[in-house]
């Protein structure tokens, strides 16, 4: 008896640890915007696109900024009803072996965090342009500390070698980052609120040292390249015109999506 259990038992934990290596769905909890209103979209098989079909945009932080196209009932436990602007925290999980004819995602609903009717807005005013801080208006309850730059201080020589000024190198001018980190607590009580689409850091306005030119940037999603929030005529002059030991504070005002400001960040760059 024991000699047959013994080959039972190889064959089990075989099996387990073959269990192991196979891929696992992903699963995450993210926030998405659901918009009033509706767009089209096609069946995979509809190659002419003769027959639009109606469906949902909506916009997560996975690709803030952009909308995409999801079908009704996509979003199990969620009822869409026209005319209605959703923020919802949704799960989200990432098929490690989707159907060879469908998406690899599902999402379901965790909570409606909000649900307001659409009014047309009025007329706009013409936006002026933003010559100074005074003219960038706040989004509700802000500024308020939620970002932080993973790296604030930088070091440039004459030979435009930037690296950081702890010593540690970048990937050089055109490939670094200038990286956005979410620093709220959990435990905040503001924290739902702000991990909402209206407090996402969409975009900077630049203050230089060295222009009164203010320049707006994109972050993407991790934070603005520091070529855009440097142009190369401004880093070379730093490069070849400022005094060694001189250090250059530049401020980066985080806007939202609709340009209404969330907070400040500085950075410095030091001649070398």
């Amino acid at each position: 008896m024991k000699k047959l259990l013994i080959p039972l038992l190889l064959i089990f934990c075989m099996t387990a640890c073959l269990g192991d290596d196979e891929p696992k769905d992903k699963i995450k909890d993210i926030m998405m915007f659901v918009s009033h209103e509706t767009g089209f979209m096609y069946d995979d098989f509809d190659y002419d696109a003769n027959y639009p079909i109606v469906c949902m945009r909506v916009m997560s932080e996975d690709d803030p900024g952009v909308w995409h196209n999801l079908p009704f009932g996509s979003i199990e436990g969620f009822t869409y009803e026209t005319g209605h602007d959703y923020d919802l925290l949704v799960k989200r999980t990432i098929l490690a072996n989707p159907p060879a004819d469908a998406s690899d995602r599902k999402y379901s609903l965790v909570r409606v965090i909000s649900d307001k009717v659409y009014q047309e807005p009025k007329p706009a005013e013409p936006e002026l342009p933003v010559t100074s801080e005074a003219d960038i208006k706040y989004q509700e309850k802000c500024p308020y500390n939620k970002y932080a730059l993973y790296k604030s201080q930088f070091e440039v020589s004459a030979d435009g070698k930037l690296c950081y000024k702890d010593g540690a190198r970048t990937p050089g001018y055109d490939a670094t980052r200038l990286y956005l980190e979410n620093i709220m607590d959990k435990a905040d009580p503001n924290f739902n609120d702000f991990n909402r689409i209206p407090y996402m850091a969409y975009r900077s306005y630049v203050f230089s040292p060295l222009t009164d030119e203010i320049r707006l940037v994109y972050n993407d999603s991790d934070g603005p390249m520091f070529k855009n929030v440097i142009p190369e005529d401004e880093y070379r002059y730093i490069c070849d015109n400022v005094e060694s030991g001189t250090e250059l504070r530049y401020t980066l005002f985080l806007v939202n999506i609709d340009k209404l400001g969330l907070q400040k960040l500085d950075f410095t760059i030091t001649k070398i």
